[in-house]
């Protein structure tokens, strides 16, 4: 009975208490952290990014391996592909070619740069080589260009002691238009350009014809998904910044460009896709006084590229 009554009884036990949150929730919380300590900033993931890389980066990646070989057909593309410094391996001459100028100067261009194999084949061999297309009797071999890794290129740039600044193309198909981005990105101490491994121009002979040389010293890297690829960026504490005919800034404000920055071109129709505009940290517009709706690839990441040569000096 008598523990019977200790249950019944209305006396009170211990209770359970707040531990002392409710006082320590009046007190202060001291001063703000600065921006490297907060979860999430900008300036602490740069700070992250910049950890990672004091403790030594991997070994260099590869994007998504090497492009298929390519052939340039006829007599006037073959010269000016060797005049202008496309990789070659081998140069094709068909037997008992008729032997004018242009023959006689791929001959010494290939000569002249050494590492080309000169083979002389059969017409049918030839033709059987061109799928038929009209080779003049001159054929040149380029090999499969080795595409670097996205995150390659901001590495580069650090060891270099230097912001990244590099340029990411969005459904341009035009390999002439990626030659032309190359270029400029080597003309303004660029980093390198990214493009998607698929629905893209990539570096065939055209692209390094019309980069005049500078694709041999100016990175290209191939991102399997261009939009997880700027979302690496972005973690890194790289600014994404897109061009929008329709953007919220104006490039002439765009403070961005001093700092590390990926630069995002669309095609000239269509712009950027839905997806790549919406993971861009802020999409801005080129003034056109004159009245042009909308610039090319190559002369919309030539103009930006200057502007932030411009603020770096």
């Amino acid at each position: 009975m008598a523990g019977n009554n200790r249950r019944m009884s209305g006396k009170k036990g211990a209770q359970v208490g707040s531990g002392g949150q409710r006082r320590r929730g009046l007190e202060g919380k001291g001063p703000t952290p600065p921006a490297e300590m907060r979860k999430g900033h900008v300036k602490q993931r740069a700070a992250q990014a910049k950890a990672r890389r004091a403790q030594g980066r991997p070994q260099q990646r590869r994007g998504s391996g090497r492009s298929s070989s390519e052939l340039v057909v006829g007599r006037n593309p073959v010269v000016e592909a060797l005049r202008e410094g496309v990789p070659a391996t081998t140069l094709y001459v068909q037997q008992f070619i008729d032997n004018d100028e242009r023959v006689r100067e791929a001959l010494q261009l290939a000569a002249e740069r050494g590492g080309i194999n000169l083979m002389e084949a059969p017409r049918p061999e030839l033709d059987r080589m061109t799928n038929g297309l009209n080779h003049q009797g001159l054929v040149l071999q380029v090999p499969p260009y080795e595409y670097a890794h996205p995150e390659d290129l901001a590495d580069a740039a650090y060891d270099e002691g230097e912001d990244p600044l590099i340029v990411a193309l969005d459904g341009v198909t035009d390999p002439r238009n990626l030659g032309a981005v190359v270029r400029s990105v080597s003309a303004f101490g660029g980093h390198g350009v990214v493009v998607p491994e698929r629905r893209a121009a990539g570096m065939t002979a055209g692209a390094w014809k019309t980069s005049a040389g500078t694709a041999a010293r100016t990175p290209v890297a191939r991102a399997t998904n261009l939009t997880r690829a700027l979302e690496s960026y972005q973690k890194a504490g790289i600014t994404v910044v897109g061009l929008a005919a329709d953007g919220e800034a104006e490039l002439g404000d765009l403070d961005a460009l001093e700092g590390p920055v990926v630069i995002v071109v669309g095609s000239e129709g269509k712009g950027l896709s839905r997806l790549v505009g919406e993971t861009c940290d802020l999409r801005v517009r080129i003034p056109m006084p004159g009245g042009a709706e909308s610039l090319n690839a190559g002369v919309a990441a030539g103009i930006v590229l200057y502007e932030a040569a411009r603020r770096r000096s």
